[in-house]
């Protein structure tokens, strides 16, 4: 190791001014997947559309958010699954009001291809008892890949923070529209939860929300937990 040359400069913090009023995470609306299994042995995980149910839970979602929102601008990053894209889609935003970004980073966890439904349902089992985080499917990630792609998405998200700070003002929101799974992890590297807590948490349901909402010190706390494995 050179001794001689300085060290780096730590990166500098993110003014309390500079961050965004809220940072809204949205699960997806139900997709073909989550009500028969067995499409993942024709099409596509990427490729999957919302089912009529899920297309309603959208619409219902959109009319929550937009009175959430209000005038106030919104930065959405959204997964380029197509049933994520769907979702933001039928929300239904003023285009005024919204810039919109497509984040691969944000993506399900992948498992690999076209998948075998047997081989999928061990292979689940096997996470159930290895742990969901450090479980790597044989031809896709673990838990903590997508841990590590989230963490290069904050470095973005954050830069997005200051880039636009005062263009948009205080009073402007960030919207991520994702998967159940990328949620709780990127609630963990945020707020810095162990393994064994992420662990200990549930999915939210589809089309639900959880909500980081900025303190008067610049800091965010949850607006309501995961559920947790009972």
């Amino acid at each position: 190791m050179d001794h001689s040359r300085p060290p780096r400069p730590a990166a500098a913090p993110i003014d309390a001014g500079a961050r965004p009023k809220r940072i809204v995470l949205l699960r997806h609306g139900e997709s073909v997947g989550n009500i028969d299994p067995e499409i993942y042995e024709r099409v596509p995980d990427h490729a999957l559309d919302l089912t009529e149910r899920g297309r309603a839970q959208c619409a219902d979602a959109g009319k929550r958010l937009r009175e959430l929102f209000g005038p106030e601008h919104v930065t959405a990053f959204v997964s380029p699954y197509r049933r994520t894209r769907e979702t933001f889609r039928l929300l239904g935003l003023d285009p005024a009001h919204t810039r919109v970004k497509e984040e691969p980073r944000l993506r399900e966890q992948d498992w690999g291809n076209i998948q075998d439904l047997t081989d999928m349902t061990r292979q689940k089992a096997a996470r159930d008892a290895y742990g969901h985080f450090y479980y790597r499917f044989a031809h896709g990630e673990s838990g903590a890949d997508v841990y590590d792609r989230v963490s290069g998405f904050l470095e973005t998200m954050h830069r997005d923070f200051v880039r636009h700070a005062v263009r948009y003002g205080p009073d402007r929101n960030i919207l991520l529209v994702t998967h159940g799974l990328t949620m709780r992890l990127f609630c963990m590297r945020w707020f810095h939860w162990s393994v064994e807590e992420f662990e200990c948490l549930s999915n939210p349901g589809n089309a639900e929300t959880r909500i980081l909402l900025r303190g008067p010190d610049g800091r965010y706390s949850l607006d309501r937990p995961f559920d947790r494995w009972k």
